[in-house]
C-alpha cells in the first residue's frame, strides 16, 4: 500500500523556521523525483518545489526561491522542506507528491501557520 505521511508542520512567527517531512513507503521512493505543494483558505494548489529522484537536481517557484530548500534521503525514503524566513503568505497546507511517469502519489498534508 503506498503512502506518503507528511510531518512538521505548526504554528510558527513571521521570520521563523520549519522543517517538513514526507515519509515514502510502499514504493520504490529512489525512483520518484518528489515534489512539495501547498495550498492556502480560497486559493488553488500551488507548486512549490521539486527533486529529481537522485537529489541532483532542484526547482523552486519564484514565491519561495532563497527561503525554501527541497532535500531527500533515500536511505529513508524521505523528502525534506526547510523553510527559512517564513511569511505570513506562506499559510497553507503542505502536500508532497511523488510523480513517474503516469504513476501518482499524494500525502495527506501539514498545516503550516505563519502568524504572530
Amino acid at each position: 500500500q503506498v503512502q506518503l505521511v507528511e510531518s512538521g508542520g505548526g504554528l510558527v512567527q513571521p521570520g521563523g523556521s520549519l522543517r517538513l517531512s514526507c515519509a515514502a513507503s510502499g514504493f520504490t521512493f529512489s525512483t520518484y523525483p518528489m515534489s512539495w505543494y501547498r495550498q492556502a483558505p480560497g486559493k488553488e494548489r500551488e507548486w512549490v518545489a521539486t527533486i529529481t529522484s537522485d537529489g541532483s537536481l532542484t526547482n523552486y517557484a519564484d514565491s519561495v526561491k532563497g527561503r525554501f530548500t527541497i532535500s531527500r534521503l533515500n536511505a529513508k525514503n524521505t523528502v525534506y522542506l526547510q523553510m527559512n524566513s517564513l511569511k505570513p503568505e506562506d499559510t497553507a497546507v503542505y502536500s508532497c507528491k511523488a510523480r513517474r511517469f503516469t504513476s501518482e502519489h499524494w500525502g495527506q498534508g501539514t498545516q503550516v501557520t505563519v502568524s504572530s
